[in-house]
């Protein structure tokens, strides 16, 4: 029996077809411009030091951003339940708009960075809030058809954000990679005010102080680890044991947090219901998958292949062209039949398949062999993300809604952190190791010593002949072994996925019938 708050969030108004598409314009422009911003700097990044100086401090420029959006990202969740949706979707924009001009009028590293951390605040409810909005307009039937088209923005964003950044760089003051989606965030402010009609319901409860103190701090306890480590501090170096006994010690206060709040931001009763669980099992291993292929690529592409970053920008078409059809016509499928489940087994299946054939690659594959395998990763990846989060979400009452989707979001986000660092450490060593060993093969002079700095692209090419040769070989090989670690882990996630209970998607505005999955509780009164 739903209480009189939850019978309240049930009854969420009905959208035509054209009020969506309206709707769903202004929630992509959000979504495409947070996106843009965080990958457009990455291109900037060497003219950004060489302007404001501090090589030391460039490591926070991408993770400040990374470790404040994977913290805020369930915050924004519970706060749209207290304030309203529009509300705090519209605080989200201001916030990323305003760091973001900070951003460019930075004069020095410090603010660089401190506007960066306030931007990835705003990344969060912008990762978050679109997929709640979506799902308080949308009901689960009819959501496949309009979330693939989400899905797709991830991987315009791609493309268009080292694209644009390059651009930029080369024709205008690196500034404008802060200030360019601006306009954007202004844009679909406006269409969100104009379009989005959502009665606000407010609620007479508290905010969970505690919960939200101990969930943040231990996520980013978590993230400086798995950001830093390696980089700033050693991975066995006191720093990292405090940092982990950190972590753990917050996530342990924020579960009895939890349990003692009166309406907390990650619901206990959510770890009680299958499929959230597994969904989230799923995204996180999904992000460590995905980030961890898309860090490391452009690598093997400017390194190995000679190509500039717009070059390496540019062959991750087939990838995006892949999600963007996958998800399109993923998600229409599952509106006309209901049946979603067998999408995200074969996807990521189809992801495991795209990191194996990646593995496989050598210093002289062809383009076009790299384009296939890649699209084969996009595929997987469309027909898996978007469709995640609409189990969870098809799971779960109205009154969840808002923590489940924040919550499927966060462990993605976290999975990506987790994938870039394990990744990166991976290739390092393994480069390392390679390198000497090629090296010592070749009669050359190498050391270890020698290898944690090889330089620019540009400089790796400028190389001798032998030495260059022993270089590509080795960064290939050492590439090899990170897809190679992706395989195993995209398997998991398919499993994780097999093991979910294809729920009917409802199409109309009723409660998930909850007796229909004997391992999720009925949600109990308040």
């Amino acid at each position: 029996m739903l209480t009189e708050q939850q019978a309240q969030a049930e009854a969420a108004p009905r959208f035509t077809h054209k009020q969506v598409l309206e709707i769903l314009a202004g929630l992509m422009l959000a979504m495409l411009t947070s996106m843009i911003a965080t990958s457009v700097v990455g291109t900037a990044l060497p003219t950004i030091v060489g302007t404001l100086g501090g090589q030391d401090q460039l490591a926070w420029v991408a993770s400040a951003t990374l470790l404040t959006m994977t913290a805020s990202t369930p915050l924004w969740g519970k706060l749209s339940d207290l304030y309203g949706r529009k509300f705090m979707f519209q605080v989200s924009l201001v916030v990323f708009a305003v760091s973001s001009i900070a951003a460019g009028f930075s004069q020095d590293m410090g603010q660089l960075i401190a506007a960066r951390a306030v931007q990835g605040i705003g990344a969060g409810g912008l990762a978050a809030l679109p997929q709640i909005i979506l799902g308080d307009v949308v009901e689960p039937r009819e959501r496949g058809r309009y979330s693939g088209y989400m899905g797709a923005v991830f991987g315009v964003s791609t493309v268009a954000g080292p694209l644009l950044g390059g651009f930029i760089v080369d024709n205008m003051s690196w500034r404008w990679t802060f200030w360019i989606c601006v306009p954007l965030a202004v844009v679909a402010f406006v269409v969100i005010q104009k379009v989005l009609k959502l009665p606000l319901v407010r609620h007479d409860t508290k905010v969970d102080w505690w919960g939200a103190t101990f969930i943040t701090g231990g996520t980013t306890a978590l993230m400086l680890l798995l950001s830093l480590g390696g980089k700033e501090f050693d991975w066995n170096s006191a720093l990292t044991y405090g940092l982990g006994a950190l972590s753990v010690v917050m996530f342990g206060l924020a579960v009895v947090a939890e349990r003692r709040a009166a309406d907390p931001i990650l619901p206990p009763r959510l770890f009680r219901n299958h499929t959230f669980v597994l969904t989230s099992v799923a995204s996180l291993l999904v992000g460590a998958a995905m980030f961890g292929a898309l860090m490391f690529l452009p690598q093997y592409l400017q390194i190995v292949k000679g190509m500039s970053p717009t070059g390496s920008g540019l062959m991750t078409l087939p990838m995006v062209l892949g999600l963007l059809v996958s998800s399109i016509l993923v998600g229409r499928f599952v509106s006309q039949t209901g049946r979603w489940k067998i999408f995200p087994v074969a996807g990521m299946l189809l992801v495991a398949l795209g990191l194996f054939l990646l593995s496989r690659l050598h210093v002289d594959s062809s383009l076009v062999v790299v384009g296939l395998d890649i699209a084969v990763l996009g595929i997987g990846l469309g027909a898996s993300m978007q469709i995640l989060i609409l189990a969870a979400q098809n799971a779960v009452t109205r009154a969840d809604l808002a923590s489940t989707t924040s919550g499927v979001a966060f462990f993605r986000s976290l999975g990506g952190a987790v994938g870039v660092a394990a990744f990166g450490a991976i290739l390092s060593n393994r480069l390392s190791a390679e390198l000497i060993s090629l090296a010592k093969a070749a009669h050359l002079p190498l050391t270890g010593g020698a290898t944690p700095s090889l330089g620019s692209p540009d400089a790796i090419r400028h190389l001798p002949a032998p030495v260059l040769e022993v270089v590509l070989e080795a960064f290939t090989r050492a590439i090899h072994m990170v897809f190679l670690v992706g395989v195993p882990i995209a398997v998991l996630a398919a499993v994780a996925t097999l093991m979910l209970k294809e729920i009917p998607l409802r199409s109309s505005q009723t409660t998930p019938a909850t007796p229909a999955d004997p391992t999720a509780p009925p949600v109990p009164a308040e």
